[in-house]
């Protein structure tokens, strides 16, 4: 594969299930959501890290089921009942992100008790185990608490490389199979230090108009190293 100059284009994320790698570390979340059909309860919570590809699996369950994913903050200025009316299939994400707010936390409870009171189904997601999510409506808390819980776990070195490939496809770069192999067993196994390094990656090559190398590569991640230090 020839070397290519990168362009400063949009990230454009892909999110069908052909995008998605299924690896030892994510296929237990996987098989669980492709059996929505059957979740305990009518809900399930899906956890993992950031960059970990919940948006990404969540998306890929709302193409199965017809569901709607949303913002769990976007809950503040949607109807519940509109929503559910639309569908009663519906990923809310980031959990977290609205605990202590008690108008979006009676917003969630009234979408999780309508939507399961029309059949439907409910995908929650959030970065730590459900026990720890600072929720002030107990019974919301005692509802979220309940549901069956998946996680997604940190990568094993083929996910890791598959990340890395994706991430830099969302930027519309096509980067040499030998940088990808170079790259993942030297990087902090993290998603999240994936994601940062695709983009201090896009930036260095972007400043210096030259293809990413191996030789760039061990620059930032040399660089991200001393950062994190």
């Amino acid at each position: 594969m020839g070397q290519q100059l990168t362009f400063d284009l949009p990230v454009r994320r892909a999110l069908g299930r052909d995008d998605f790698f299924v690896s030892p570390a994510n296929r237990a979340a996987v098989a669980a959501i492709d059996g929505w059909a059957d979740w305990p309860g009518q809900k399930m919570v899906l956890i993992g890290p950031a960059h970990s590809g919940k948006t990404h699996l969540a998306h890929v369950w709302a193409t199965d089921a017809g569901a709607q994913v949303i913002s769990a903050r976007k809950l503040a200025t949607e109807t519940v009942a509109a929503l559910v009316t639309k569908t009663p299939r519906i990923a809310v994400e980031d959990i977290e992100q609205i605990a202590g707010n008690p108008d979006i936390e009676q917003a969630l409870f009234h979408l999780h008790n309508l939507a399961l009171a029309e059949g439907g189904r409910l995908l929650l997601t959030g970065q730590s185990d459900p026990a720890t999510w600072p929720l002030s409506l107990p019974d919301l808390k005692s509802r979220v608490q309940g549901s069956a819980l998946v996680a997604l776990t940190p990568p094993d070195d083929a996910l890791l490389a598959a990340v890395l490939v994706k991430l830099f496809a969302d930027r519309q770069i096509d980067v040499a199979a030998n940088v990808i192999s170079y790259l993942a067993p030297r990087m902090e196994r993290s998603f999240d230090t994936a994601g940062r390094l695709v983009t201090a990656l896009d930036n260095a090559a972007l400043e210096q108009r030259s293809p990413i190398t191996r030789r760039l590569g061990a620059q930032i991640l040399d660089n991200l190293s001393q950062t994190d230090a």
